[in-house]
């Protein structure tokens, strides 16, 4: 019986060595800063500011030098992002003030997408695509896809550092700061500054996703950590001259520069020391291999801190800044780091942005992604395999402020109407990244294909009326 019995127990062990195991699904983390330029961190050429961590990151992984975000403003980008819609037809468009900029119930998201994966999801950190004001509570993230969410819903919100409280899922968490309120409201929101500063919102969205990774390190799960960081207060900068709060100015404290300047620059150095922090943990724990981060901003830089962006060069070698959609107001730096899956010290050239997260989050997930959307994975790119990614077609962007613009990219041509109807701007990125020389009159014929992409991608919306046409060109 002894000698059945054994024979049964080393069938059993080799039927378990033998069967495969189920595939374990990646764990997923994406960190976005706001209002970060794609020259403010060292691997992208930054001489002035410190950032170790995302300098060693890149080492560590694979840097993107032609990764674009979803818009050149704050909620339309982030829209774009979790959407995996382009400008042309996707639900926000715009920094609005009212129900137009919140998702609707038939958006979905990143977050949805994974859970019938299995996945545990969370945002912490700046939403911007959806509230909580009476008769407009839709487009929450907790009724979005989100198991957990803590951090600021309305983006004037987010513009304080130091609010009075943050959100944790649907109730206000309240904080020890007190805020001086500016007159009128903004997007929904009266804005302000405080007068009394303890609690910094960044340091607590930090705390708190490390707090979140160890609770959920058994995976898999998505975290999309959307910081605030290093965008201005703006009712700070008017009402006490200096919009870029800091606890402290950290190794610029000493240096013969103006207050605003030191802030601009110990906010980037704080978050890239947060970067790493999480980075640490992920190995503490022992998923690293499992884990994929990508780290990026969700537009060009910005000079609403009342800082010399001409001190630190943000936009790098590219033009404009924040609200341009010329190549500085949306081609962003963006760090992919997964060790053991993506070769250490790499670069990329693929074209890329913020809408291919979608595609690429459901191919871990081994989850079809939705139709209509205008997303294709990088995942290929990710793992070395360069010869079967696919590429887009172009790449399309609108805006609806200052007269209106658009914008396409197609492989290494740029077209830009710098007013909504105006005549196209053409730029070949090839040989002028800077876009300092049109050529549109050197080749009309790419020109027409460029304006025929702009007509195909824009789908007109209620919601977001087009700008007060000037003469069609």
């Amino acid at each position: 019986m002894n000698k059945i019995f054994n024979t049964i127990l080393g069938l059993v062990a080799w039927t378990l060595a033998t069967t495969p195991a189920a595939a374990v699904k990646p764990n997923l983390i994406f960190i976005m800063a706001d209002d970060l330029g794609y020259g403010d961190i060292g691997c992208y050429g930054q001489k002035i500011i410190q950032t170790p961590r995302l300098d060693r990151m890149a080492s560590e992984g694979l840097r993107f030098t032609q990764f674009y975000a979803g818009s050149t403003v704050c909620a339309p980008s982030r829209c774009v992002l979790m959407t995996g819609k382009h400008m042309g037809h996707s639900t926000v468009r715009g920094n609005g003030q009212g129900p137009e900029q919140a998702l609707k119930d038939d958006d979905v998201t990143v977050a949805e997408a994974l859970k019938p994966a299995g996945y545990a999801t969370a945002l912490i950190g700046k939403w911007g695509l959806g509230d909580m004001r009476p008769g407009t509570d839709v487009g929450i993230p907790t009724r979005q896809g989100f198991d957990y969410f803590y951090g600021y819903l309305n983006q004037v919100h987010a513009h304080n550092y130091y609010p009075t409280f943050l959100w944790r899922n649907e109730e206000m968490a309240g904080l020890r700061n007190q805020v001086r309120l500016v007159a009128g409201n903004y997007g929904g929101f009266r804005g302000g500054a405080a007068t009394k500063r303890i609690d910094y919102s960044h340091d607590l969205l930090a705390a708190e996703s490390l707090d979140w990774i160890r609770a959920h390190k058994d995976g898999p799960f998505f975290l999309y950590l959307s910081l605030t960081i290093p965008h201005a207060n703006n009712e700070g900068s008017g009402m006490f001259g200096n919009g870029a709060e800091v606890p402290d100015f950290g190794p610029y404290k000493d240096r013969d520069w103006p207050d605003q300047d030191k802030g601009q620059a110990a906010m980037i150095s704080r978050m890239d020391a947060d970067v790493g922090r999480i980075l640490d943990l992920l190995t503490e724990l022992r998923i690293e291999e499992n884990t994929l981060v990508i780290f990026t901003s969700d537009n060009g830089p910005h000079n609403e801190a009342r800082h010399n962006p001409e001190r630190f060069n943000p936009a790098g070698p590219l033009r404009g800044m924040k609200r341009d959609l010329y190549e500085g107001g949306i081609r962003v730096p963006t760090i992919a780091w997964w060790p053991k899956t993506i070769k250490a010290g790499g670069k990329s050239d693929h074209i890329g942005y913020f809408g291919d997260l979608m595609a690429t989050a459901c191919e871990l997930a081994g989850v079809q992604p939705a139709a209509g959307l205008d997303s294709i994975s990088f995942l290929p790119v990710l793992k070395g395999d360069t010869a079967s990614q696919k590429q887009h077609a172009y790449l399309y962007w609108e805006f609806y402020e200052r007269g209106g613009r658009r914008a396409v990219r197609a492989q290494n041509w740029k077209a830009v109407r710098p007013l909504w109807n105006a005549k196209i701007e053409l730029y070949d990125l090839e040989n002028d990244l800077s876009e300092h020389t049109d050529v549109a009159q050197q080749h009309p014929n790419i020109v027409n294909r460029m304006a025929a992409m702009m007509e195909e991608a824009h789908i007109d919306s209620p919601d977001w009326p087009v700008p007060a046409a000037n003469a069609r060109n």
